[in-house]
């Protein structure tokens, strides 16, 4: 997804790569919560997607977001299914509409994006860039040309990440 939140045209791009099942990236969502306190508009937080192949429904979760994203809540969305990654795993795709349905959005209108593949392109794009420049796991960030793989551990990630904004930013 390269939905981001409204930002000025001096802002720093931060790309998450994301596994919407993964009980990593629910853990990443305070850094990323944190980094966009801190930083405001300055810092472009940009959802990226990379469904891993052992996560049976990150794929259909990745188009769920897209739709979420569409209708106009897609971080909300993606915080929501993050924080019930092992429902999703046990009950699979009803999971994406029942999220959708809490959070005001038309859930049969996720069902058909979900049964037409509106969302493949994009997804399948994601996915594409993410292998191009060598992501492996999730989460995964690039700022400023870096890559930063939270996969193994997330320690010390979000100070990295600060380290180069404030580079960035000139701060």
């Amino acid at each position: 997804m390269n939905d981001s939140t409204t930002a000025p045209a001096s802002s720093v791009v931060l790309e998450a790569w994301f596994d919407l099942q993964c009980p990593d990236c629910f853990q990443a969502l305070d850094d990323v919560r944190a980094l966009r306190e801190k930083y405001g508009d300055r810092l472009d937080v940009q959802l990226r997607h990379f469904p891993l192949a052992k996560h049976k429904h990150a794929y259909a979760a990745a188009q769920a977001a897209e739709e979420a994203f569409e209708q106009g809540k897609g971080w909300p969305y993606t915080e929501a299914l993050l924080a019930r990654t092992a429902e999703l795993g046990d009950r699979g795709e009803p999971v994406l509409l029942e999220v959708a349905g809490e959070l005001g959005l038309d859930a049969e209108e996720f069902d058909t994006a979900l049964i037409d593949g509106r969302h493949l392109l994009t997804v399948d794009a994601d996915e594409a860039e993410g292998k191009a420049i060598k992501v492996t796991g999730t989460p995964t960030y690039i700022i400023g040309g870096e890559r930063l793989d939270g996969g193994q551990s997330q320690e010390g990630l979000r100070e990295r990440i600060e380290q180069i904004a404030d580079r960035l930013l000139g701060a």
